[in-house]
């Protein structure tokens, strides 16, 4: 049977790799390089057409995917 001590240690151990690892996540997140495909879509989409000043997008990668919230204030 498993003792309160040790099941203390255990979540306590088990909470800090869950957090070494959502950091390390967030490094690497960080520090990667954008994905030219990615780099052309953005730049199209920054510079192409009319643009209204109640309008304001917001792009975002998440798990490779590309994607552009447009907001009107």
């Amino acid at each position: 049977m498993i003792t309160d001590n040790e099941l203390h240690r255990l979540a306590v151990f088990l909470g800090s790799c869950a957090m070494m690892l959502i950091v390390l996540y967030h490094f690497l997140e960080v520090n990667a390089k954008e994905d030219e495909d990615e780099a052309a879509t953005t730049l199209k989409s920054s510079k192409g057409g009319p643009t209204d000043s109640r309008t304001a997008a917001t792009t975002a990668t998440a798990g490779g995917s590309l994607f552009v919230i447009v907001t009107d204030y």
